[in-house]
């Protein structure tokens, strides 16, 4: 059984614990973290969730629910790691935005990291793909509904510094 601390409107912790797939109570907030893993060379790192999981099939950026205890820094090296197999120190994940929406703070990341696929370790249950997709290629995924809206949401937000990013490498 996952448990996850619960915020506050502010984004204090209130000292209680929720269950992960249980229902929020009014005012209670938990964490999400994502991150934007980019190459350098103008791509992305997409994985594909899980058939058993909720928008099944679909792709993202790795990302997850924080644990009971965890900073948002620990969430998201943990998470890269459970999701991909990429193990990268909390100081080269790079800190992008943050954002409340319905009963989660959502903090978004990037990090440049050039794994070739076959490095990948895909995680048994939540994710079954992984691949380097172009910005050109993201948008037409969008579009042909292969990204959740929610994800879809993000990318749009985060894009515009994401290619910044992107093209600082070069």
């Amino acid at each position: 059984m996952e448990l996850n601390d619960i915020y506050d409107k502010d984004r204090n912790r209130t000292g209680r614990l929720h269950r992960r797939n249980s229902k929020w109570g009014p005012g209670e907030y938990g964490l999400v973290v994502c991150v934007w893993v980019y190459d350098g060379k103008g791509k992305l790192l997409l994985t594909r969730r899980a058939r058993q999981k909720s928008f099944a099939g679909t792709w993202e950026n790795s990302g997850g629910a924080a644990k009971a205890g965890e900073t948002s820094i620990q969430a998201i090296v943990r998470e890269l790691y459970e999701e991909t197999g990429i193990l990268a120190p909390a100081e080269e994940f790079e800190f992008l935005s943050t954002a409340r929406e319905h009963h989660f703070f959502y903090d978004h990341y990037c990090l440049k990291a050039d794994v070739p696929l076959q490095d990948i370790s895909l995680l048994p249950g939540e994710t079954d793909g992984a691949k380097w997709v172009t910005f050109q290629q993201v948008h037409e995924m969008i579009a042909q509904r292969k990204i959740c809206s929610i994800i879809a949401k993000q990318f749009l937000e985060a894009e515009s510094e994401l290619r910044k990013r992107q093209t600082a490498q070069e």
